[in-house]
């Protein structure tokens, strides 16, 4: 039994990483031979790829942009190997109560997000794209914190950028109506993964045979959480008992249709999403260049089928 290591995207477990607990619940990875852990960041230690890069995790989940950063400045070694998500996650949200209506109106009101050179040029790019002066945005920064639309209705900002649609933006008492949400990718972002799964290219060198077990087993695991939300909703109540169960309940049903492209398959890497978001990453300053988007990932450890959903 190989004992592999690996760490989640974020400080603490969502629906996002519904597959991987399944997938270890229901002894698809006992059975490809792995004693699979699942480990959350410490951010004094930095992120995901900061572990893999130590050699402190096996595989791990991070989004595209940080990647690129890192193989841009040739930092790292680092190799994608799986997409989770086909969407983007990110959204701007604000409270009706701002009296903005569109992106563009963000202009001269306060928005909260952590200003990254990756996070500037998106909010820059999203209220220009809606006709707005992103000169005139004012930046509240929030660091990693991630303010509900109640910190809004209170007062701390006008607008959030950042939190998810499918997770953050879904919390807070303010009712529904009085909330507006815009998923990123559909007021002018680029496209993009919000997350892969990956490696260092050494592990996937010396362990080709271990990730495409490990990938498989987890792709059944993604499948069955999509099919089945009820009994992984059950599954996810045990490693995050703090959050409500209608929220877990409504972010998986929300996130799962992102695991899988148009062709129905999880983990397949899109050329289109990643070339594209490179180039745009260059072009406004997030990563260094875009020359070597192409080398920064692989799908040749996946399976060629999308797996059948079995108990």
């Amino acid at each position: 039994m190989s004992h592999v290591r690996v760490m989640l995207d974020y400080f603490h477990p969502w629906p996002n990483s519904a597959g991987l607990y399944v997938a270890r619940e229901r002894g698809w990875y006992r059975e490809a031979g792995l004693d699979v852990e699942l480990a959350v960041q410490d951010p004094g230690r930095g992120d995901t790829l900061e572990y893999l890069a130590r050699g402190e995790v096996d595989l791990g989940l991070f989004p595209p942009n940080r990647l690129l950063a890192r193989r841009a400045a040739h930092a790292q070694p680092l190799l994608a190997v799986a997409a989770v998500n086909h969407r983007a996650l990110e959204a701007v949200q604000t409270a009706r109560s701002t009296g903005i209506t569109r992106p563009r109106d963000l202009a001269g009101r306060r928005l909260a997000y952590n200003p990254t050179p990756r996070g500037r040029a998106m909010v820059r790019h999203l209220v220009a794209t809606d006709g707005g002066d992103p000169d005139a945005v004012i930046t509240v920064d929030s660091g990693y914190r991630e303010l509900t639309v109640d910190d809004i209705a209170a007062g701390e900002a006008d607008a959030t950028f950042g939190n998810y649609w499918s997770w953050d933006a879904l919390r807070g008492d303010l009712p529904e109506e009085h909330r507006l949400t815009w998923p990123v990718d559909e007021i002018g972002a680029p496209r993009y993964h919000s997350y892969l799964l990956g490696t260092s290219e050494a592990f996937a060198d010396t362990e080709p045979g271990l990730i495409r077990a490990f990938l498989s087993a987890t792709a059944r695991g993604y499948a069955a959480a999509a099919a089945e939300q009820d009994r992984a909703q059950a599954l996810l109540e045990r490693v995050i008992p703090y959050f409500s169960r209608p929220l877990i309940a409504r972010s998986l049903a929300l996130v799962a249709p992102t695991w899988t492209g148009a062709d129905a398959r999880w983990g397949v890497i899109d050329e289109t999403r990643m070339g594209p978001y490179a180039d745009w990453l260059a072009r406004h300053g997030a990563i260094a260049h875009a020359r070597d988007w192409a080398s920064s990932y692989t799908n040749e450890l996946l399976e060629t089928t999308a797996p059948a959903v079995s108990t």
